[in-house]
């Protein structure tokens, strides 16, 4: 058990991203920065899909890079017979191999590989971006036609089963993430063969009969690959994007100089730039103002009703300002970030993706993009018309992929249950045999993530004979919980041991625990493809997939008034007895309360311990955050906590516990979300740390009326929280004054302020609203 005297979290190492500043002692896990500190319950928090943009910036301005060679070497190897085994001379061979098609030598089903040649004659002459993606597309597939008829010792064949060729799109693609409904507009994409001939099936001129591949695969190339789908392609079956930019340059003069005579296997010669960074190069507006407005926002015009007319002010706005402009929309984000917004897409279009790839093409110089939940790896670029044997070795190793080389999880199968699309897993169990789990993907309770980098984290309904059988039906199902977990930090599943141990002797934790049915480490860590292209510091952040399944449990959300109270207190005091245990939850929010019904009574649950840490372990040694920004406390929402210098302590965790009644009671009017013109704080989860602290600092001193929907007891009640914070808040910017005033004063730490962890919760429980409120309720204590 931990002393009486407040308890801080174990130091952590300093994440490889985080600033430098002197020698100040790294206290806690410094906050990442990227899409996973808003997007893991985007309409939970009020976060749109447009609104995650700027974190996705965040996200590709931490890229990592490595030499085009490595990634051409990877990228052969995992679509070698022999993935496991190194194989260093692959780039080598194929280098050679490929030379005969890119010399004109080769053909294959009447097509002549001749035809790469002309059509990169085509696409280095002087035009706009819409120009190039039809040579570009029929450069590329007539490359993949020959291509089949390289055979390279230690290679796989073609996969029949993908069969990927380069198609256009340029046209709005959706989705939805939640009730959020997205759109973005990739110009060119690579698809299984299948997906892109359906497309184009109910075009009336179109063949509809079967067709021998060949046929077939000629039929798209000539006909259909360089034309816009008649419909929108769904993101479930993108294997990549391409994004083109051209330069201005090249608009007008051309690319040069020009294609060489002949080809040769030669030494990679750096391009310039060699890496692209954000903002190099400004993405041109070139679709309609209309379309252009439309793509930016990330939104389409009929969103939900919770936009708001603000929302559909901003989109007028957008609207007219786009139409008086001519040649850049500075709205549109810059190529790295919009092809990371289209990796975002894919991520959440398929279950469990162990990564992605994506290119990205301006003038005659492509850079290859790697996305997983590590973060993201951009290759040196690659001259694809001066160096043309590099392209295709990469054409050719793509060529090769199974869907799982592609990034698809293969332990995940989709299914078709009752006409809905569900995903089933089966392993073998040391205690139960045979698991089953049928994933119920279409669910409307299914929740998502939006983003490229951290946990992850989807939750889904699921069924299991197995678990069934050993546990019964419960009233409410199941649910399976997969996310990418830290290497380095203290697993889920270990910490909840620890919390079940401690419910045994603590009524307060005792039935305020979720309960873990069962669960699955897999043994794939992001780090291995990070040491293979030989990234700088590979295990730093290192993640693996973990799936969870608990019984199904409801949002805090849901509740109101004396109820909504009665819950959170509950988790107030499990939370109190786990920490001074030495169990600091450390990510208090809105969506980790819930409650379950037993004995006519509600019960109240802290949930999600995956960025728990235990007080006799090694400190988290994780690098993501260790909080959800809207509901961290102040102080660890300034610029020193963001570089890891602050201790996270309980009061920060109570804390957080007051902004999330807050949160809930000011957004939410009888457990349903309200309209966005009438819900406050979005902002809060829009902004970086530091900006919403100030936004929340702001709030304790200038407290808004009291809404309509909230009763009189409450907002009281709330009142005397926010009173509580903004005196603690004042004390110790005071004392922070008076060691600047009187340097010579010994200065007390963050975690020496109070004697005990529960004078802070007194500060609170004493208020005579609590007092009034927990009669009413009458907790368990």
């Amino acid at each position: 058990m931990s002393p009486a005297g407040e308890t801080g979290t174990s130091s952590t190492p300093p994440r490889a991203n985080a600033p430098a500043h002197g020698a100040s002692k790294i206290e806690s896990t410094p906050n990442s920065r990227g899409a996973a500190v808003v997007s893991e319950n985007i309409s939970l928090v009020g976060v749109r899909v447009k609104e995650v943009r700027p974190w996705i910036q965040r996200d590709i301005e931490q890229t990592k890079q490595c030499k085009a060679d490595a990634m051409l070497q990877a990228l052969l190897q995992r679509a070698s017979c022999s993935p496991e085994t190194e194989q260093p001379e692959l780039l080598q061979k194929c280098l050679k191999e490929v030379l005969p098609v890119c010399n004109g030598q080769v053909s294959a089903g009447g097509i002549c590989s001749s035809g790469v040649e002309t059509a990169l004659k085509k696409y280095v002459r002087p035009g706009v971006e819409n120009n190039f993606y039809a040579p570009f597309i029929e450069a590329t597939n007539i490359a993949l036609a020959c291509l089949q008829e390289v055979k390279v010792d230690g290679m796989r064949a073609p996969v029949p089963a993908v069969d990927m060729i380069c198609q256009q799109n340029d046209m709005p693609m959706y989705q939805h993430h939640q009730s959020v409904k997205s759109t973005r507009k990739p110009d060119c994409v690579i698809l299984p063969l299948n997906s892109a001939y359906a497309a184009f099936e109910d075009e009336k001129d179109y063949e509809k009969d079967d067709m021998k591949h060949d046929t077939k695969r000629k039929a798209q190339m000539v006909k259909n690959a360089m034309a816009k789908p008649p419909a929108p392609l769904p993101w479930e079956d993108v294997l990549a994007c391409i994004e083109f930019k051209r330069k201005p340059p090249g608009k007008k003069q051309g690319i040069k100089p020009p294609l060489p005579s002949s080809y040769g296997v030669k030494d990679y010669v750096p391009t310039k730039p060699e890496y692209l960074p954000v903002n190099h190069l400004k993405a041109p507006a070139t679709q309609p103002a209309s379309d252009t407005a439309l793509i930016s926002s990330g939104l389409t015009a009929a969103q939900p009703s919770e936009g708001g007319s603000r929302s559909k002010r901003k989109a007028v706005d957008t609207l007219q300002s786009a139409a008086k402009k001519s040649k850049i929309d500075p709205d549109e984000p810059d190529v790295t970030v919009q092809t990371g917004l289209y990796a975002a897409e894919m991520f959440a279009a398929n279950l469990a993706v162990n990564y992605l790839i994506n290119l990205i093409v301006t003038d005659d110089v492509m850079w290859i993009w790697y996305y997983d939940r590590q973060g993201t790896i951009q290759s040196s670029g690659i001259n694809f018309v001066q160096d043309l044997p590099r392209f295709m070795v990469l054409l050719y190793a793509l060529q090769r992929f199974r869907l799982e080389d592609w990034g698809r999880n293969s332990d995940f199968l989709p299914v078709q249950v009752e006409g809905k699309q569900c995903h089933e897993f089966k392993i073998k169990d040391e205690e139960l045999g045979d698991v089953d789990l049928l994933l119920h993907t279409s669910h409307a309770e299914r929740v998502t993530h939006y983003g490229l980098q951290g946990r992850a984290t989807n939750v889904v309904p699921v069924t299991s004979e197995a678990l069934s059988k050993k546990y019964g039906n419960f009233q409410d199902g199941m649910v399976a919980k997969i996310f990418w977990g830290e290497v380095n930090r203290t697993s889920e599943p270990e910490i909840l041991k620890r919390v079940e141990e401690i419910a045994e002797t603590h009524d307060t934790v005792k039935d305020h625990i979720p309960e873990l049915l069962w669960h699955h480490t897999f043994t794939n860590p992001t780090s291995a493809v990070r040491e293979a292209l030989g990234v700088p510091e590979p295990t730093t952040g290192s993640r693996v997939l973990y799936i969870l399944v608990f019984r199904k449990l409801h949002p805090i959300t849901t509740l109101h008034g004396k109820d909504l109270f009665d819950v959170w207190y509950q988790c107030i005091l499990c939370h109190l007895s786990l920490w001074k245990e030495g169990v600091y939850h450390r990510d208090v929010s809105a969506g980790n309360l819930m409650w379950y019904w037993k004995g006519g009574k509600r019960m109240g649950i802290l949930n999600d311990y995956d960025l728990s840490s235990l007080a006799d372990g090694q400190g988290p040694l994780g690098n993501e955050r260790t909080g959800t920004v809207p509901f961290m406390a102040l102080e660890l929402l300034s610029a020193k906590a963001q570089r890891g210098e602050v201790k996270h302590l309980y009061r920060h965790d109570l804390e957080s516990f007051m902004w999330v009644f807050i949160w809930i009671c000011l957004r939410y009017r009888d457990g349903v979300l309200l309209p966005a013109d009438l819900s406050p704080l979005d902002e809060w989860a829009r902004l970086n740390a530091v900006a919403c602290g100030e936004k929340k600092d702001f709030f304790l001193r200038h407290m808004p009326d009291c809404p309509a929907h909230i009763e009189p007891r409450i907002w009281l009640f709330l009142v005397q929280c926010v009173y509580v914070l903004k005196k603690d808040t004042d004390r110790r910017h005071d004392l922070r004054l008076e060691n600047i005033l009187m340097p010579g004063a010994a200065e007390q730490s963050n975690d020496a302020e109070l004697e005990d962890i529960d004078g802070f919760l007194r500060m609170f429980t004493n208020t005579k609203s609590w007092v009034e409120l927990s009669e009413l309720s009458n907790p368990s204590q």
